[in-house]
């Protein structure tokens, strides 16, 4: 392969620091004549767009930026799972200010693509506006385009349009890479804007496909990953590339395919969701190696985990987490979790960290996939509402470490300790490593057992007795630089280090209740002041050693002993640690206490300027460079005053969140919404199904037309059919047997000549069947037809969305919709008719809608004219098969500077056989399955829903006429509040008659 300019520019960088990209360099190596392996020094600044030009690189220890070591703590949030682009900003500064230092993105094909060589990039689909605001967030961007993603979502990210094509996808056909060529191009467009090794943003890694576990050792699956590579290197991305190897299996590890002879550029990765009730694994430095082994199946780069599982999705039913939904994930997947499961990645050389997900968010519309419901909250460490859980403690901990110990981006382990926890203690596995340069020690100490056990820990020469709390963990250092000053151990945890004017700042951290030691080398005996907390000290043989109980934050200034800079300890339970935030500015870091979250922090003059988040009253104190003197608080100034701290700190609190009241919804109004049932509609617009061929891999049944929704264009959502025969024809016809496919929780409603024949739903899955993603069933009903007129069949089959492609066996392309129609008994011919959704809307794309009369004829929309509409009440308990809809206005008056977050939660009977999709200003939410759940509350993201403005509400309820159905109780509820947020912009939300509202069909 041709290099690109660029490409050549940061290999040659690269080379003449004397560092090896390719990881494979050592310091023995260097003696042979190879390039030494880069030394242990501080890590890069945070990233901008800042238009120079950076190296991005790697060596078999991490990543190298410029150079410098760089430990990569990312959190995945997909974009499209947010649908306001002004949000995304939110999520991004919760994340940096957390300690994660990059965000992994998927980029999904179907969100952007509503047909072939169709490519949308704008509104919510803005995929050069995330990236930008990534960079303006100071984090690195992990790009994951696919084309393939997975994800949960429809067809694992392919476009519907793409499961009635030719073409085998996944492999090297032809036909399917044309499609995907065409795809990367519209997306590399974008990111090669954004790449940091010209500085035009901040993207330093690319995925190639994702969990492709299948086709490795074939032609087809070799020349497809190399197809790749070529591709996106053709099309000017030149940071490093990767693959997410499904399982640690060793598969598409550096030189098994064909690179176009670039060495040194592709990095191996994989992924893992280790079950909370299992003992962590160790998935590198401490396990089994070879190729089965995680990181060691490409021993020559870093370990990397593109996706390590931050919680797990809950299916139709929520079988996964009996019920009990999204808390249940988050609950048995929290704090302690993190800390025992991701401090044994870093034990075991993981460097390259992403967790899946950090933010789940929303999959709105028929964006999911079958397999989960509307939330995608995953359990993750920001709900879907955007409010921060207790699992971003340890995240924030671990990140805030990672940023300021550069010792632990190059870590090998240390002779004396097999990592099987052999001495350490019962219950306990301690895995005890070494930096080679620095010779800086570390302890990771991680207890599996039911109650709390003590660990005997080698700290500096002497022996201590640690205890670990029950299924929990702890890390320790021995000798890492305090500045000016060395810890010689600590049995607190080290979080945060930085020098702030004159003095120094080390932050230790531990559960509450708990007791620490912790010792610094001094030439002499220094001057120690405890200023705040339960703390002793003691000075002998050139160490100072502070007892400390955790509780609070406990401060402790260190002067003298040689050194003249002072040294402030701060001893932090796990609460006060989370209100302690860095912010590095051009002139220096900057170290707040107080805040339920610091968002920016800007020097100007001797004014330090701070923006954020308070929930309730908190303090406000800041640590920065010298000759700071004022306070400014999201633009208003705080009165402060100096403290023995060495600190700036406001005369008064800050003020907490003012109170949101929601209003109560009522003045709904009612229409029938399935006209299409009717004997006289008039479908003469609608498409014929008389098609013979199918691309589908569901066979065309003998002596039948093909009835599959995607064939004829309908690839989301709700699809009509209206099957005609003649009266003469209807004789015999007793029965008929309608046989369909569909995704999980997929219904079939019929209808002849007008009356109800009854409905059909594929079962509730239970553990077994949660990742089962296509269902069919033939459902059979009698039928007397009436004589003296033409009859018609009609059948609204929700389909449900496409399987995903996970084995690379086209199951995206199994068949949604009617599959075959019988009158057993008796033939007669039909004329089969179908409709599905409209064309898709400019501005909401095309997973919003489907083939619902209502939907088509923009009932959804905010300004639709329902004055004619009946005047009802809730609750409801109508019984009837088919659609009906309800609408409604509501005025909400959220104070300027408060976000709130703001969901609608649905409950009645659960019992009734019921479900509703949701529509806000047009924009669909979601879907509610009243009798199956779990989910009651749908989030209404910022930006569509107007916080200070008229929002519309419409909801379509399909029932199955077995039961009385709802809605039962419709309300609003506040999900979180602050004061504080961003600035939001509303979504566009055209309504009908618009230039930008969906053409509508009969």
């Amino acid at each position: 392969m041709v290099l690109s300019r660029r490409t050549f520019s940061a290999l040659a960088g690269t080379a003449a620091l004397g560092f090896s990209l390719s990881g494979s360099g050592s310091y023995e190596a260097g003696a042979a004549g190879r390039a030494p392996l880069a030394p242990t020094g501080p890590a890069p600044a945070p990233p901008a767009a800042d238009g120079r030009a950076h190296t991005v690189g790697f060596d078999r220890y991490s990543m190298l930026i410029d150079g410098r070591r760089l430990v990569v703590w990312s959190g995945e949030v997909h974009p499209f799972r947010l649908p306001s682009p002004s949000l995304w900003r939110d999520v991004l500064q919760k994340l940096r200010a957390h300690g994660y230092n990059a965000v992994s993105i998927y980029v999904a094909w179907n969100y952007h693509s509503p047909a072939p060589g169709q490519y949308d990039f704008t509104g919510v689909r803005d995929l050069d506006l995330f990236l930008r605001t990534a960079a303006e967030t100071g984090l690195y961007v992990i790009l994951r385009p696919g084309p393939y993603i997975n994800a949960e979502v429809d067809a694992g990210g392919f476009p519907g349009w793409l499961t009635a094509t030719d073409g085998v996808a996944r492999t090297s056909d032809p036909t399917y890479l044309s499609h995907v060529d065409a795809w990367l191009t519209a997306v590399d467009r974008i990111a090669a804007r954004h790449l940091y090794t010209d500085g035009g943003g901040t993207i330093v890694l690319y995925q190639l496909e994702n969990e492709y576990e299948d086709h490795v050792t074939e032609p087809t699956g070799r020349d497809y990953m190399a197809h790749l590579y070529a591709k996106v290197r053709a099309d000017g991305i030149d940071v490093p590339l990767f693959h997410n190897d499904k399982h640690r299996n060793g598969h598409w590890a550096p030189g098994s395919f064909d690179t176009g002879g670039e060495r040194g550029r592709y990095l191996y990765g994989f992924d893992g969701y280790p079950s909370p009730s299992k003992t962590p694994p160790d998935w590198g430095l401490f396990g089994i190696g070879g190729a089965k082994g995680g990181a060691t199946a490409s021993p020559d780069t870093p370990g990397f985990i593109p996706e390590i599982g931050g919680g797990w999705f809950d299916p139709w039913g929520g079988a996964e987490f009996d019920g009990l939904g999204y808390a249940e994930s988050r609950r048995t997947r929290d704090a302690a979790y993190e800390r025992r499961f991701y401090l044994t990645n870093l034990a075991n050389g993981i460097t390259l960290h992403n967790v899946y997900m950090t933010f789940g968010g929303t999959s709105w519309g028929w964006l999911p996939a079958p397999i989960v419901y509307t939330s995608y909250d995953y359990g993750a460490a920001l709900d879907e509402a955007r409010q921060p859980t207790e699992k971003l403690v340890p995240m924030h901990q671990i990140g805030q470490l990672l940023r300021s110990v550069p010792d632990l981006a190059k870590l090998d382990r240390a002779e004396a300790n097999p990592g099987d926890g052999t001495g350490a203690g019962p219950g306990i596995t301690a895995y005890h490593l070494v930096n080679p340069d620095t010779k800086a020690h570390f302890h990771v100490l991680r207890n599996d057992s039911e109650g709390e056990a003590v660990a005997s820990v080698p700290l500096a020469g002497t022996t201590l007795a640690v205890p670990v709390p029950a299924h929990d963990a702890r890390l320790l250092a021995a000798g890492i630089a305090l500045g000016r000053r060395t810890l010689r151990y600590s049995t607190a945890q080290p979080m945060l280090l930085l020098t702030a004017g004159r003095q120094d700042v080390a932050v230790f951290t531990g559960r509450a209740g708990e007791r620490t030691r912790t010792c610094v080398e001094s030439a002499s005996a220094p001057s120690v002041t405890v200023l705040e907390g339960d703390a002793a000290h003691t000075y002998q043989d050139g160490v100072l050693r502070i007892d400390a109980r955790l509780g609070g934050l406990t401060r402790v200034l260190v002067e003298g002993g040689g050194v003249a800079a002072p040294l402030l300890l701060l001893l932090a339970d796990d609460e006060s640690s989370r209100l302690l935030w860095r912010y590095d500015t051009p002139s220096g870091p900057v170290l707040v206490r107080g805040p339920a979250l610091l968002r920016t922090a800007t020097l100007r003059g001797t004014a330090l300027h701070l923006t954020g988040d308070t929930v309730r009253s908190a303090d406000l104190e800041a640590w920065g460079p010298r000759g700071i003197s004022e306070l400014v608080w999201n633009e208003s100034v705080s009165a402060s005053r100096a403290t023995p701290s060495g600190s700036l700190r406001a005369e008064l609190p800050l003020a907490g969140v003012t109170e949101v009241r929601l209003p109560a919804l009522t003045d709904w109004r009612r229409s029938e919404g399935n006209p299409e049932s009717e004997i006289d509609h008039d479908d003469s617009t609608w498409q014929i199904a008389d098609k013979r061929s199918s691309f589908s891999v569901t066979p065309v049944p003998s002596g039948q037309p093909v009835l599959f929704a995607d064939d004829y264009g309908f690839h989301y959502g709700d699809v009509w059919y209206r099957g005609h025969f003649a009266d003469e024809d209807a004789t015999d016809v007793d029965l008929v047997s309608l046989s369909y496919s569909a995704g999980t929780q997929g219904l079939l409603m019929a209808w002849l000549d007008g009356e109800p024949l009854g409905t059909h739903r594929m079962p509730v899955p239970d553990r077994k069947t949660v990742r089962k993603g296509s269902w069919a069933a033939t459902a059979t009903f009698p039928v007397r037809p009436r004589p003296g007129r033409p009859h018609v069949l009609s059948v609204l089959v929700r389909r449900m969305q496409h399987d995903q492609d996970g084995k690379a066996d086209d199951t995206h392309k199994v068949a949604r919709g009617l599959t075959a129609v019988a009158f057993p008994g008796t033939a007669p011919p039909i004329r089969w008719r179908v409709q599905g959704s409209a064309a898709p809307d400019p501005v909401r794309g095309p997973v919003n809608t489907g083939g619902l009369h209502g939907e088509r004829h923009g009932w959804h929309l905010p300004g639709f004219a329902d004055g004619g509409w009946k005047a009802v009440g809730f609750p409801r308990a109508e019984q009837r098969q088919g659609v009906t809809w309800y609408r409604t206005g509501f005025r909400l008056a959220v104070d300027s500077g408060v976000d709130a977050s703001i969901g609608l939660t649905l409950t009645d009977e659960p019992s009734r056989a019921y479900r509703v999709q949701i529509f806000l200003n047009g924009w669909n939410m979601g879907q509610y399955i009243n009798d199956v759940g779990p989910q009651h509350t749908f989030v209404l993201p910022n930006g569509v829903l107007r916080t200070r403005g008229l929002n519309t509400l419409a909801l379509a309820v399909l029932s199955d006429g077995t039961t009385p159905a709802g809605p039962g109780r419709v309300e609003l509820t506040l999900l979180g509040s602050a004061a504080g947020g961003v600035p939001v912009t509303p979504v566009d939300s055209p309504g009908p008659g618009t230039a930008q509202a969906p053409v509508a069909k009969p």
